[in-house]
């Protein structure tokens, strides 16, 4: 199925690397004008433009703390100048685990800095998108496995703050419905990125390919296949929703 994004602005925090350049390449392939937001690695963030124009797409980068509401203003005011007004797209991948803590390991400045990462970006980008988003809008949160099923070892705070975003994204669904706003949100399993290349053993995540039905992890071009689909008049009728994408390790 080909989504056609032509005339359409997307915002994706964290939208350089992994899956955000993924989703970020794959909605400029479909003809939208891509926000890239990222804060780290600016050689990533320039190759992910890089590729997007030689595709022949358009895009602009904005380096940015998406848990700074000020950061959040001056992305949003740079969206208008260079686009226009409206925002057809939100995909809010900003967020992670930081560390793998168990409680009497933690302290409340680094639960607060996990929650402040996963759940207050997603509310502060949401937020400050959502005067210019029109009817028909699209607005895709990341949650994960973890707010299913606790996570693994050491990730209760960060399997928390994406419990959270699970029931904001149903609560705003809610809201923004009678708008012709939808939103939903995707709940990922192990995808083979950098996330699970810092926090996860070679050996732990054979052995969860394993135990998946498809017996291999998902790629971030899959989940970016995904985001496309709820970001388009394709799924129309498809709001408050916590998708799987996760090979069938969990079903829900």
């Amino acid at each position: 199925m080909i989504m056609n994004f032509t005339n359409k602005v997307a915002v994706v925090t964290g939208g350089a690397r992994d899956i955000g350049k993924a989703i970020s390449l794959r909605l400029a392939s479909q003809g939208a004008k891509v926000v890239v937001n990222y804060y780290g690695s600016q050689a990533s963030a320039d190759q992910t433009l890089a590729e997007i124009q030689s595709a022949g797409g358009e895009a602009i980068l904005f380096k940015g703390d998406m848990t700074v509401e000020a950061d959040v203003q001056a992305m949003v005011e740079k969206t208008q100048a260079a686009f226009g007004a409206s925002i057809d797209i939100l995909v809010n991948v900003v967020g992670g685990l930081v560390a793998r803590k168990t409680l009497p390991e933690m302290d409340l400045e680094f639960f607060n800095n996990v929650i402040q990462l996963n759940l207050n970006s997603t509310f502060l980008v949401t937020k400050a998108v959502l005067p210019y988003m029109p009817e028909g809008g699209s607005i895709i949160n990341f949650s994960s496995q973890a707010a299913k099923d606790g996570g693994g070892p050491g990730a209760s705070a960060y399997a928390a703050s994406k419990g959270a975003v699970t029931t904001f994204t149903r609560s705003l669904a809610k809201e923004l419905g009678p708008k012709n706003i939808r939103v939903n949100s995707l709940c990922c399993g192990v995808i083979s990125t950098t996330f699970h290349d810092t926090f996860n053993t070679l050996e732990g995540r054979k052995n969860i390919a394993n135990g998946t039905p498809l017996r291999r992890e998902g790629t971030s071009s899959e989940v970016a296949d995904v985001v496309a689909y709820l970001a388009s008049n394709e799924s129309s009728f498809i709001t408050g929703v916590n998708l799987d994408v996760n090979g069938g390790l969990l079903f829900s």
